[in-house]
């Protein structure tokens, strides 16, 4: 007996169309794979569509004797243009035959050994386009890779050079195709009347196939009148006469095929390309592989047709990238036959047609593994892709309608990919960007924008941009200092810093990046002139000319984003390569990841000295976790200065009066209001619900759902980055004890880098609202400025007491600089003096708790609202900036914002028959819900879901059992969820259990019985107490079932969690 085949909830007569994502059709059929899981089934009004999802039946739709291609939704559209050319011909069509018997040995691997010459001439034309424009330029890779496949294509088989390195606008045949392709996708789900009425659409329509034909009839003028004695693919089309039939293709025929040619010859290359930068730029071990390779093979040298055979490397990157993101999405077949399919599971009819989902298919964890999602060239290298089953590999497509340009395209991605990387490291433009799709009929990444950095260059590093690489820093002479020369003896100057210095970090969240910018803007006032970057700026080229300070974090034992390329650069190296370099390391760690503290520093740190660097200052760790976080980076710093006056010969005046770097001028005294409407950008998100989760006897949480800009999404398990505002009560403070209006219009400028907005008018309000950290505790640095400032001697005498004390009387209270100079308002400090001390406003993240395949444009966070008694015994309470800023949004107000992605291992298993075991406490609650979301819906969908167990702590049952009454409460009645709280407040109520650890410890058979017999996956989400507490238990229960020692059950269960264990741990 055979399954239903599963479907959404269709609307009458409209179908499932309304339910498709008009820009990104992709994304809907993915969600819908991964909530129905290998099959399902749409209306889509003028057509019923079966799509398939998995290796098994991606397999058994490759039987061409029951199987055959079709042409329907998009592709009959694209007819219209393309007719009956080579990709859009229906079966039997004799075009079709002719034209493939004539041109398939126009695209054998011996014919396109001889086009390389030609791919070459416009690979270097792209290459030396971008030497041309800069490190310091923003390339989008799409554009560029678009033109190189373009002209290539062009060049090869029709012997026409288009030239498009040469113009700055893209050829209109490029745009017209893209417009043109779209609306087919749009035409397919749309209904015939409807159509029949868009006039202006259609019009649009018609011009762009015009378009399109002009440039194709100017090339077959063109090679008429201007014949070549090379046997390219027009001269072919234009002379050739079939063997079997003796015919010749008509010109219609030509027209159409050349069209085909031009847009399936370089609209998938492109993407291809653009892909694997991405995929290489979010990888950096891939990287470093690759260019290994390329510099193996080719050396110095113009890469040659010889070399492209060694590429072997290059060639699983491209294969890679293939499997997971192939332009062409999937390919439709049509039953011969009435039959069934997944083993007799699905009954399928005669003439249904079915969608083969080419990526989803490539990542069946079936054949790829549980980590089929992740960027791993090697699983498809040399014997491991020649090892995989049949079929497990389709991006070209399959059997005779499989793509005919396939060696083509082939040769050409390689001799583009290795040429760019022999020449240039490639940095991304934003090192935090995710990856983001756009669609026409095949889809590319969107808002990828990359710097291409000469790797011949001298040793001082390139800046590209603010985002990414070293942004030089002009002087900022605010102290005297003397310069000694083993020559003249001591020469005195008050002369502008001439000694270089480099600051690099490796920030997510904005706290490294923080201490590297302090650092930069002090440079000047001890006689360095700075610059400030990225880690990744300086890959493979460390500046030799001044010494280089390193500010860097690890995030769960892993560089941060903009520090990965050269983290595994650095480990990759095994001589004295560092031997002229001289620098210091200061780490920021949570000691609450106890395996991986201050894991990325420390080596670092030690591989700088092993490969011959010296060591100016040793390294400084802070522990974020601790009173004593800022106090540790201020300490470093200040010995930081002394090693680097004693190293080179600097010493600084200490007497001298210190100046603010910040430069102030009121531009409007704020009599009038400046109304200037705000336009929402890619970063705007609009708040849809904000809703109270608790009773008023509980600290407040909130439900928060956000509208998200197309074409952002996410997955359960990532980040919602917000960038916050403070409180009004604490800017008005600031507003009151500096005498200011908040409406006064002011410009900034600045003597050094800063991340304060500098030359352009913004008002006090706007200024302190969104740009600098107000409740931050004062530094031991700060209350040093504080009493360098103008004061009386009983004020000087209580900052002495706060300085003598600090861990007590500031740190543990919690006490701002604000809360200094309210108490002491006899402090004369310059508002400038006092920005300049303040660190940046940080963006907060958030882990979501929504699944996408609820919503993927509506995530939803689950926030504690911070508002508590002050430490300081302020009378005013202590307002948390991001979940105050959250708490006070409305349905409506837009919310900077980005979706950050979760390490690897922080998402539910793509498959569903593993159960998982949670442990939550509080808003540590968020992911597990979206994983549980998640789950449900597969689960309504059809699937065979295991039941998952969550451990869950709050106060009690009737206060703060978040969800427990709606969701938590469906979910377990559904069966996917066996929720085991521990209420802290009535432990009465959960079987005399108080905290998570303690329901764990309990219910421990049932944590045993999922870990060794159902491959169960662990998660914990909460504080770095309740995190210590799970551990402690699991660690226990090896003990008690190994009847083991402490440090024996220590060891087994890091053995243990490999792979099978996720945390995220909050302060």
């Amino acid at each position: 007996m055979t399954t239903p085949i599963p479907s959404p909830p269709a609307l009458p007569f409209l179908g499932h169309v309304t339910q498709i994502d008009r820009e990104i059709p992709q994304n809907t059929f993915d969600l819908l794979a991964d909530q129905y899981g290998e099959i399902y089934q749409l209306n889509l009004i003028t057509r019923t569509t079966i799509f398939v999802a998995s290796y098994e039946l991606q397999q058994e739709l490759s039987n061409e004797k029951r199987f055959q291609k079709t042409v329907i939704g998009a592709m009959e559209q694209v007819r219209n243009s393309m007719g009956d050319g080579l990709f859009t011909a229906y079966p039997g069509e004799e075009n079709w035959g002719i034209a493939h018997r004539l041109l398939m040995p126009a695209f054998s691997t011996a014919k396109v050994r001889d086009m390389f010459d030609d791919m070459v001439d416009i690979a270097s034309q792209m290459l030396t386009k971008w030497e041309r424009f800069g490190p310091r330029h923003v390339i989008d890779p799409s554009e560029d890779f678009t033109r190189l496949a373009f002209d290539t294509i062009t060049l090869c088989a029709m012997s026409y050079r288009l030239n498009t390195f040469y113009s700055e606008q893209t050829h209109p045949f490029v745009q017209a195709m893209a417009d043109f392709l779209a609306e087919c996708g749009r035409r397919a789900n749309r209904p015939p009347l409807v159509g029949a009425f868009m006039r202006g659409a259609n019009a649009k329509y018609e011009e762009d196939m015009k378009t399109m034909d002009k440039l194709v009839n100017e090339l077959i003028e063109d090679h008429k009148k201007n014949p070549t004695e090379k046997q390219d693919l027009l001269s072919i089309m234009l002379n050739g006469v079939d063997h079997k039939t003796g015919k010749k293709l008509s010109d219609d025929s030509i027209r159409k095929n050349l069209i085909t040619f031009l847009v399936a010859g370089h609209e998938t290359t492109s993407g291809l390309l653009t892909f694997t930068l991405y995929y290489l730029c979010k990888h950096p071990e891939a990287m470093r592989k690759l260019r290994e390779e390329v510099d193996s093979v080719l050396g110095g040298e113009p890469i040659e047709l010889a070399h492209i055979g060694q590429l072997k490397y290059t060639s699983a990157c491209l294969r890679e990238a293939l499997r997971l993101s192939p332009p062409a999405t999937g390919r439709t077949v049509r039953a011969l036959e009435d039959t069934t399919i997944g083993g007799g599971k699905y009954a399928v009819p005669k003439d249904a047609v079915l969608a083969i989902m080419t990526a989803k298919c490539q990542m069946d964890p079936k054949v790829w593994g549980e980590d089929a999602r992740e960027f791993k060239p090697e699983r498809v290298y040399g014997e491991n892709f020649e090892k995989l089953p049949p079929n497990a590999w389709q991006p070209f497509g399959y059997g005779m309608r499989a793509c005919i340009g396939r060696p083509f395209a082939w040769q050409e991605a390689h001799i583009a990919l290795a040429s760019l990387i022999q020449k240039f490291d490639i940095v991304m433009h934003d090192p935090s960007y995710t990856l983001e799709l756009k669609q026409t009929m095949t889809i590319k990444p969107k808002g990828f924008y990359i710097h291409a950095i000469p790797r011949k260059r001298s040793s001082s590093p390139v800046a590209v941009s603010l985002s990414s690489a070293l942004v030089g820093a002009p002087s900022m002479p605010s102290k005297s200092y003397s310069v000694s020369s083993s020559e003249n003896g001591d020469v005195k100057a008050k002369a502008e810093p001439r000694q270089k210095l480099y600051v690099v970090y490796g920030s997510n969240t904005g706290t490294s990046q923080t201490f590297a910018q302090r650092i930069a803007s002090d440079a000047p006032s001890h006689g360095f002139k700075a610059s400030l970057g990225t880690l990744d700026s300086i890959t493979e080229h460390v500046p030799t000319d001044g010494p280089l300070i390193v500010v860097t974090a690890s995030f769960e034992g892993e560089p941060a984003d903009n520090a990965a390329h050269f983290f595994e650069w650095l480990q990759s190296l095994n001589g004295n390569e560092m031997e002229n370099v001289k620098f210091a390391v200061f780490g920021c760690g949570n000691r609450d990841w106890v395996r991986t503290y201050q894991r990325v520093p420390t080596i670092i740190d030690a591989a700088l000295e092993e490969r011959g660097a010296k060591r100016l200052h040793e390294r400084g760790a802070g522990d974020a976790q601790a009173a004593e976080f800022f106090q540790a980076f201020d300490e470093w710093e200040r010995q930081l200065w002394k090693k680097l006056a004693e190293e080179y010969g600097i010493a600084v005046d200490d007497h001298a009066t210190p100046a603010s770097g910040i430069h102030m001028k009121i531009v409007d005294l704020g009599t009038s209001r400046a109304a200037a409407l705000r336009q929402p950008d890619a970063d705007l998100g609009r708040v849809v619900e904000n809703r109270l989760l608790t009773s008023p006897n509980a600290p407040a949480k909130r439900h928060i759902e956000f509208q998200l800009p197309e074409p952002m999404t996410y997955r359960a398990g990532d980040y919602l980055a917000i960038l916050p505002h403070n409180p009004s009560r604490d800017v008005h403070r600031v507003i009151s004890r500096f005498g200011l209006s908040p409406e006064q219009q002011i410009v900034l400028s600045s003597d050094g880098p800063t991340s304060l907005p500098v030359d352009k008018a913004i008002s006090i309000f706007s200024l302190l609202s969104g740009y600098v950290e107000i409740s931050q505790p004062a530094t031991t640095r700060d209350l040093r400025a504080l009493l360098s400032a103008e004061s009386s001697g009983a004020t000087k005498a209580a900052l002495e007491d706060l300085s003598a004390a600090y861990a007590e009387k500031v740190m543990a209270k919690r006490l701002s600089i604000l809360d200094i100079l309210e108490d002491h308002p006899d402090i004369r400090l310059p508002f400038g003096a006092y920005l300049e001390m303040l660190p940046p406003m940080r963006v907060r993240q958030y882990s979501i708790s929504s699944s996408p395949l609820h919503d993927p444009q509506r995530p939803s966070l689950t926030v504690s609202v911070v508002e508590a008694p002050a430490l300081s015994g302020r009378k005013d309470p202590f307002l948390g900036v991001a979940s105050t800023f959250l708490a006070t949004l409305r349905p409506g107000d837009m919310v900077q914002l980005a979706v950050r992605g979760s390490g690897a291992a922080f998402h539910p298993p793509e498959d569903v028959s593993i159960p998982m075991i949670m442990f939550a406490a509080g808003s540590g609650l968020s992911p597990m819900r979206g994983f549980l979301q998640e789950r449900a819906i597969q689960k309504k969908a059809g699937r065979d879901v295991a039941k998952s167990t969550l451990f869950f702590g709050c106060r009690s049952p009737d206060e703060d059992f978040l969800y427990g009454d709606s969701d938590l409460k469906e979910w377990a009645e559904l069966g996917i969820v066996d929720v085991r709280p521990a209420f802290s407040q009535c432990p009465e109520k959960s079987t005399g259990c108080k905290y998570v650890q303690d329901r764990a410890w309990q219910d421990r058979e049932i944590i045993k019985y999922a870990y060794d017999y159902q491959n169960a996956r662990l998660f914990t989400c909460g504080s770095g107490k309740m995190a210590q507490g799970v551990k402690k238990v699991l660690t226990e229960l090896i003990k008690e079932s190994k009847g083991c020692t402490d440090d024996e059950a220590a060891v087994l269960f890091e053995r243990a969690i490999q792979g099978r264990y996720a945390t995220d741990i909050f302060e």
